[in-house]
């Protein structure tokens, strides 16, 4: 029955993505906002597909967490299942994304339309003068700024690998940065054709005020996600053994 559900959603998952693909393209003449609200209908009936083919739906725990001004939400990235909820769970995200991701037909010219902020991982310093950059303008227009410090989708209980690029957004935009922890990879593995049902538990945690220093920062920052993680994990029934397939 998983089988048979996972292979119904991803048929529906690929036709309406190439559908709404196709009926957005006059949008890129448009205006960035019609764009946007582009990708939110994308990610809510990919959302809706879910919870009614697959029986997976999700919860968001600690809203009260939310600052009422310009943050950094830094999440961890086990799964796509957080890149499609992104455009949900927040208005307008700006989220750091590689530039390898552009590549992809239909997606990356929605990217660059909605103004994503695009990194080199081999530009080295002008990687990071570029993601300043890109961050404090989408600061400037009152969008929150996504950063999976990771870089890329980790297996569940591999052990942590935060890269430098959100301390140095941490250190230049004097923001409040925000962890947020879940268990995506327990229903929609990192790798693999099988989506499960359950509920993907998103947990918003209490901000890191700015003014740290850099490896105060970092070392809060990972153990705050890193523990709220394991907890959820945990909480649905992972048993903490690195899963490469995850």
């Amino acid at each position: 029955m998983v089988f048979l559900r996972s292979l119904l959603f991803q048929i529906f998952f690929w036709i309406f993505s190439t559908l709404i693909n196709l009926a957005y393209i006059p949008a890129l003449l448009m205006r960035r906002q019609v764009t946007v609200r582009g990708m939110e209908i994308w990610a809510a009936v990919s959302f809706w597909g879910l919870k009614h083919i697959v029986g997976l739906d999700f919860e968001v725990r600690g809203r009260e967490n939310l600052p009422k001004g310009p943050a950094i939400y830094a999440g961890k990235h086990l799964s796509m299942w957080e890149t499609v909820a992104t455009h949900l769970l927040f208005k307008d995200p700006a989220t750091v994304m590689k530039r390898q991701l552009l590549s992809i037909p239909g997606y990356g010219w929605y990217a660059r339309k909605v103004e994503m902020i695009v990194i080199d991982r081999e530009g080295g310093a002008k990687t990071i003068r570029t993601l300043i950059a890109d961050a404090k303008r989408a600061i400037g227009e009152g969008r929150p700024i996504i950063i999976f410090p990771e870089g890329t989708r980790r297996p569940m209980g591999a052990p942590p690998d935060y890269k430098p690029g959100v301390a140095a957004l941490y250190g230049a935009l004097d923001v409040p940065c925000v962890p947020i922890a879940h268990n995506s990879a327990l229903y929609w593995p990192r790798r693999g054709f099988l989506r499960k049902p359950g509920k993907v538990i998103v947990e918003i945690l209490p901000s890191i005020p700015p003014g740290l220093k850099r490896p105060q920062f970092m070392a809060e920052l990972e153990q705050r996600i890193e523990s709220a993680t394991s907890r959820l994990l945990a909480e649905g029934g992972f048993k903490g053994v690195a899963d490469s397939n995850s």
